[in-house]
């Protein structure tokens, strides 16, 4: 079988923009959560999210681009080119029709149409950006990686929801072990930061309302958590077939060996009470890789510090891992980027590969009194230098969509 390796990452998050920024901002054990500035959120129950704030487009992407793409695309291709020059492809004479893009995005670029909107009720239609139509739509992102790279191998967007960016990156194992593929750029992109997709949320009483001390909202596990936060941000990484990559001498941070995907069948935003179906999601990805659930050294949990989902997975990691559960390390990278919702499973991919890379487990950020019912080893405000061989990565989103990627060191 054709083997699947990571040779590039490109976060572009709350948290850094680069490879040393976001591993830095994340060993840092501090959360990105802030008062939003992007629009007055006094109207709405929650004040808070994760802005990527370092964001300049024209650092990234030429004046066309910077004109013509909207947020959810400016991230799309910023994050495409830092993946591509991190694995040494930016120049690269490839063969383009081997060359793929997956992407994964909850909302895509439905930010843009709403502020879209607004200028039409003000100054009418011929106020609109011509731009709009080409915007909209959740395969905007990956269109325009694309072009950008002339990438004319196989295209695609999901849109499944908090699960999406990990879906793209199992899609990508698919195409490569399936031949259509040797490289393929792959993750996930969002930019929800607008009143309407922001107070959408907040009107079904998702999100925490700890105003007052944004750095310590996200809680996951914490007995005191109140619901996720919202963040934005992208982050695409180079999935690679493996005799392509070592032909070349290209550096590997991790092997991408197992992938998952189930669904509840239960209930648009509660997780089914059993946790079942994450479980098998979690099994069918560790039977994917070949992978005992006794050798995962590490467990990325969704972690969305919402009550429902973390006692959920819990119970979920529990069933899968049996009496092993109290012993493998999990820990929520959540509590210090936030939740960027589509994109969040693809920049936990890239803290996946970098603690294999690292030996470093990450901290879940803001753990302080934990729930009776979340009682295994969270990793609690602080990480843990720790070499482990293989590592489970979960998603979970409304909808009761469950996908799960296994990566084993490089």
């Amino acid at each position: 079988m054709r083997r699947a390796v990571i040779t590039g990452i490109g976060p572009l998050t709350t948290l850094g923009i680069g490879r040393e920024a976001f591993w830095q901002g994340l060993c840092a054990a501090t959360s990105a959560v802030t008062r939003v500035t992007r629009f007055d959120p006094t109207p709405f129950r929650t004040h808070i999210a994760a802005e990527v704030r370092d964001f300049h487009p024209i650092d990234h992407l030429n004046e066309q681009q910077c004109k013509r793409l909207d947020r959810f695309a400016q991230f799309s291709v910023a994050a495409a080119r830092l993946a591509m020059v991190d694995a040494g492809l930016a120049s690269a004479e490839l063969p383009r029709t081997r060359l793929g893009v997956s992407l994964g995005t909850a909302l895509g670029g439905v930010g843009f149409a709403e502020s879209q909107v607004e200028v039409y009720h003000a100054k009418g239609l011929r106020a609109v950006a011509p731009t709009l139509a080409l915007s909209v739509f959740c395969g905007a992102g990956a269109c325009n990686i694309a072009i950008d790279q002339r990438a004319a191998g196989p295209s695609s967007a999901n849109a499944n929801s908090c699960a999406a960016g990990t879906v793209a990156l199992g899609d990508a194992l698919l195409w490569i072990r399936a031949n259509r593929a040797d490289v393929v750029i792959a993750g996930g992109a969002e930019a929800p930061l607008s009143p309407l997709c922001f107070g959408a949320f907040s009107l079904i009483r998702a999100m925490s309302t700890r105003n007052d001390a944004p750095a310590r909202a996200c809680r996951p596990f914490d007995a005191t958590r109140d619901g996720f936060v919202m963040a934005e941000g992208a982050a695409m990484l180079i999935v690679e077939e493996r005799e392509h990559a070592l032909a070349r001498g290209a550096h590997v941070y991790a092997e991408l060996t197992g992938y998952a995907l189930t669904n509840d069948a239960h209930h648009m935003t509660a997780p089914h009470p059993t946790g079942e179906s994450a479980a098998a999601a979690m099994t069918l990805a560790l039977d994917d890789a070949g992978v005992p659930a006794d050798a995962v050294g590490y467990i990325n949990a969704h972690g969305s510090s919402t009550p429902l989902n973390d006692s959920t997975e819990t119970l979920a990691i529990k069933r899968v891992f049996g009496d092993y559960a109290t012993r493998v390390p999990v820990s929520s990278t959540k509590g210090a980027l936030a939740h960027a919702l589509g994109a969040s499973g693809a920049i936990e991919a890239v803290a996946c590969a970098l603690a294999l890379e690292h030996g470093y487990l990450p901290p879940t950020v803001n753990l302080e009194c934990p729930d009776p019912a979340c009682d295994l080893d969270y990793l609690p405000l602080r990480g843990r230098r720790q070499t482990v061989e293989h590592v489970l990565s979960n998603s979970f989103g409304f909808g009761g969509i469950n996908a799960c990627l296994v990566l084993r060191a490089g």
